[in-house]
């Protein structure tokens, strides 16, 4: 069966792989899945059809046969367990690289996400300029704990898995902001994962689709 995920037609980012959607190809690209985007635009997002996939009018989706998906961490672990190459086999790794899936998307990314809104929605306002630092600050706190905990290993636990997949994915959204430069550990593991080769087919691809060519995986 084909599966079939979602994009935005002309993603806010440009193609920079910020968008939610760079995540499930990445996954499908690890495990060697092929794929085919439907993109999807601002409005048609917001209209029955895709509602009717994702509840909230968001990208991506997930469709393959009678199974229809929405929430990149969902259709990630989907995607993971329904193929080799992104959980390990024993039971207490499998359960700890869930762990670090639900935390990427739980605990470090929410931080990351309202700096990314305190700047680009509240730049203009007058209280911004004292309100940046304190949310720059709680950021920084989980990279704290993140940097500590993985110390001088190449990945999370182990071998890459779905949580360092996540966890790249997340940390991402800090690029231009230059927090993760604090953190050499961080940088280079957020290097390693832009380094694989599924992650750069996933990249270009999703590029390649907003520079207006046909986007497959």
């Amino acid at each position: 069966m084909t599966i079939t995920i979602t994009a935005f037609e002309q993603s806010p980012d440009g193609g920079k792989g910020l968008a939610r959607d760079t995540r499930v190809r990445w996954a499908l690209e690890e495990v060697g899945q092929p794929y085919e985007v439907r993109p999807v635009s601002f409005l048609a997002m917001k209209e029955p059809a895709h509602l009717a996939l994702h509840p909230f009018g968001q990208i991506p989706t997930y469709e393959e046969g009678d199974l229809a998906m929405f929430e990149t961490g969902a259709i990630v672990f989907h995607i993971a367990e329904c193929h080799a190459g992104l959980l390990p086999d024993d039971i207490n790794a499998r359960a700890r690289a869930i762990a670090w899936m639900f935390a990427a998307v739980n605990t470090v990314e929410p931080p990351i996400l309202e700096l990314a809104n305190a700047r680009l929605l509240e730049g203009d306002k007058p209280w911004s300029k004292e309100r940046l630092p304190l949310v720059a600050d709680r950021v920084r706190s989980r990279l704290n704990q993140l940097s500590a905990r993985l110390g001088d290993a190449d990945w999370l636990d182990g071998a890459f898995s779905a949580g360092d997949l996540m966890m790249v994915s997340v940390l991402l959204r800090l690029r231009l902001s230059g927090i993760v430069d604090e953190y050499p550990n961080l940088a280079a593991y957020l290097a390693r994962g832009e380094a694989r080769p599924a992650y750069k087919r996933a990249f270009f691809a999703q590029l390649a689709a907003n520079a207006g060519k046909p986007s497959t995986g």
